[in-house]
């Protein structure tokens, strides 16, 4: 289900468009209209026939279409962050222990600012052209970053030095994923390789895939037991550290969507989608999600590929970006929507705010989730305001 804004008249007062869209059957269209605000401060807001306000609160609305057993709670932005960037913002991590995000921008600038308010702590500066990815190892005190200038660098939050530049690939970078604690990375690059990198002596350790074909995303989970993962040919480097019972997953411009073993570099499986692969993530030992630039979200489990467990498609715009959450997962999109689809609900909750400007990334913290659009905006929302 989607709700868009319509200009009322007084602040209080005004309409949204509703719109269902069961699979294969035509858009249901409605509206909510608001009557104003009640004495507790809530909006008072009835929906046209065919939808049901079941719940409201000051932050979020549940809605039904009972004909098409749809249901969406939209929750609004707790906070906007808009002083951190004057662009639209390309990725942004929240450190481990939530006190820190990290964002980059088309603004050309990469920066560490306080997750609670926003203000900024450090200006990481040192890429040549735009940032692509940034992300937090698990200690929260150091970021790794891929740019268009083909380098992938390490940072202190603490001090904004860059410890370490690794140099090899011979495009820009377009995602990375840290291998347990963070001795070993790995980079996916629009020169069609993934490497894997030794930290503590800025090193290459090996190009783990070379396929010729734009590496749009990059991920590394834990195998479950019963999967096969191959044998390397040659003896690991005592420098890979974390590599063994891993999968690492390959999001590909060309419509494929790779796994194999990370220390083998042997193939598990290649699936090939419906379009080009942008983002992948690990939901657990097997399950995977992987979103296309139509729209749809594969569910795959490594034991048996070949067809999904299940697609998901709300809308043709891209899927830029999939996060594991809880027991389900976090998708945004080139529309503006981003979405929770969690086992035990019944109802998808809908992050609101973005409107149609793309929603880049999603980051999390406990209850808390952050975006970043190309508005320009970081929007944090609380869990517990539903």
């Amino acid at each position: 289900m989607k709700a868009q804004n319509r200009d009322g008249g007084g602040k209080d007062e005004g309409e949204a468009w509703l719109s269902c869209h069961p699979p294969g059957k035509p858009t249901l269209y409605g509206s909510l209209t608001c009557q104003g605000i009640g004495q507790d401060g809530i909006p008072e807001v009835t929906a046209s026939e065919g939808f049901i306000v079941n719940e409201i609160n000051k932050k979020s609305i549940h809605i039904s279409c009972p004909k098409e057993n749809a249901s969406s709670k939209f929750l609004a932005p707790y906070t906007t962050f808009s002083r951190i960037h004057s662009k639209s913002i390309t990725c942004l991590d929240i450190s481990s222990g939530g006190g820190l995000g990290v964002s980059s921008s088309t603004d050309g600038s990469m920066k560490i600012w306080q997750a609670s308010n926003g203000e900024l702590r450090r200006v990481l500066e040192g890429h040549v052209f735009d940032v692509n990815c940034c992300r937090f190892f698990p200690s929260g005190l150091v970021v790794l970053s891929g740019g268009m200038d083909a380098q992938l660098k390490i940072w202190s939050a603490e001090d904004a030095s860059c410890v370490v530049t690794f140099k090899g690939h011979k495009g820009g970078i377009l995602d990375t994923a840290i291998v347990d604690r963070g001795r070993n990375v790995v980079s996916g690059s629009r020169d069609g390789t993934v490497r894997l990198w030794d930290c503590g002596r800025s090193a290459c350790l090996g190009v783990i895939a070379d396929c010729g074909s734009s590496i749009n995303g990059v991920a590394v989970g834990a195998a479950d037991n019963s999967i096969n993962l191959g044998s390397p040919e040659q003896t690991p480097s005592e420098r890979e550290v974390g590599t063994e019972s891993k999968m690492l997953l390959l999001a590909r411009e060309d419509k494929k969507l790779q796994c194999l073993g990370l220390q083998s570099r042997q193939p598990v499986f290649l699936f090939v989608g419906s379009d080009a692969f942008n983002c992948c993530t690990f939901l657990s030992g097997f399950l995977l999600l992987a979103g296309t630039q139509d729209g749809n979200i594969y569910q795959l489990d490594v034991r048996s590929p070949r067809a999904p467990v299940q697609v998901i498609h709300r809308s043709g715009a891209p899927v830029l970006s999939l996060l594991n959450f809880r027991d389900g997962f976090i998708a945004s999109q080139g529309d503006g929507s981003c979405f929770i689809v969690q086992q035990d609900l019944d109802y998808l909750i809908e992050l609101t705010g973005a409107d149609c400007d793309p929603v880049f990334k999603v980051a999390t913290w406990e209850k808390q989730i952050y975006t970043c659009c190309r508005d320009g905006l970081v929007r944090r929302y609380q869990l517990s305001d539903l």
